[in-house]
């Protein structure tokens, strides 16, 4: 099985990192447009293999997509990070010409793969990712739904003290600091609703604590994080190299569902070897149905930015 990632600074590498190591994928290759950059990281990493155990072959290079032709899945990270004080919505305009010129490339390397969208506004870049590709929707996944889980669940796991494996809960909506909902009312430890654990109070600051998540570590770093990131992504492919349904929140495009249509927003999927094989219509409460709806407006706001490129 043979994986491409667009983009070799931090979140592609860490993406190539993880699914290294864990051996998802015969082949990755790391492309990036900075001279160098791609082929020393794939070096790097390949020399990690004769102490860590994997056999995975990491190819890096410059600009030059025809090493990604016959990809299974292709991992999109380039454009623009975030830095302090920037919102996602500002990253629209720059990212989203690297997003469609990315997409035409793989395209006309690997006409079957299937793509993950990374890359900031990360539902925008996936909504626009479909419209210039043609492809079904099941064939374009935003990652931020699996990204904002999985820190939820942190969150979780550190106000109770318990293993953040034993955690289970999600996020949907949109991938930003006032558009995701932590689904609060869903999560359980073991089984066990984590209301029984802690108060109405402490779960909103750890709600909180999620939606702004991305932004706190913007401004701890200096730029974007990259490990969580990359795990997340390698959590996707695995899902969908090995075909084991697992259910992930990601953004797709939505035709009806949770009363939506034409948007990619982050929704319960099942993700399997063509990608999307379902979305789960989970019932929402009106809290719930009403944050969702007004996640929804926004997303659509900065879609709106696409007028001119789509």
């Amino acid at each position: 099985m043979k994986v491409s990632i667009i983009g070799a600074g931090n979140v592609g590498s860490s993406c190539a990192e993880y699914i290294s190591l864990k051996s998802i994928a015969s082949e990755v290759i790391l492309l990036d447009i900075k001279k160098g950059l791609a082929e020393g990281k794939a070096l790097d990493l390949s020399q990690t293999s004769t102490t860590l155990g994997f056999n995975t072959r990491i190819i890096g290079a410059t600009n030059d997509f025809s090493l990604t032709s016959n990809s299974d899945v292709v991992v999109i990270t380039s454009g623009v990070p975030r830095k302090p004080g920037m919102t996602r919505e500002e990253l629209i305009g720059i990212n989203a010409e690297i997003v469609k010129s990315v997409v035409d490339k793989i395209l006309s390397n690997s006409p079957n793969t299937i793509i993950i969208v990374v890359s900031n506004p990360m539902d925008t870049m996936a909504y626009l990712a479909l419209k210039v590709s043609g492809l079904s929707k099941n064939r374009i996944i935003g990652m931020g739904g699996a990204l904002d889980s999985s820190r939820f669940k942190t969150y979780l796991s550190i106000a109770m003290n318990k293993p953040a494996s034993d955690i289970q809960g999600m996020v949907i909506g949109g991938h930003g600091d006032t558009t995701m909902i932590p689904l609060t009312r869903l999560a359980t430890y073991n089984g066990i609703p984590v209301s029984d654990f802690l108060s109405n109070q402490k779960l909103s600051e750890i709600s909180n604590s999620t939606m702004v998540g991305g932004a706190t570590l913007t401004k701890l770093l200096g730029t974007s994080a990259w490990y969580a990131p990359g795990a997340s992504v390698s959590y996707l492919v695995d899902s969908i190299l090995n075909d084991q349904k697992k259910i992930i929140p990601c953004s797709v495009f939505l035709d009806g569902e949770y009363g939506q249509k034409d948007i990619c927003i982050g929704v319960p999927c099942v993700i399997g070897k063509n990608g999307i094989d379902s979305i789960l219509e989970i019932e929402l409460n009106k809290d719930e149905t009403f944050k969702f709806n007004k996640s929804s407006e926004a997303v659509r706001k900065m879609n709106d930015a696409l007028d001119k490129i789509l």
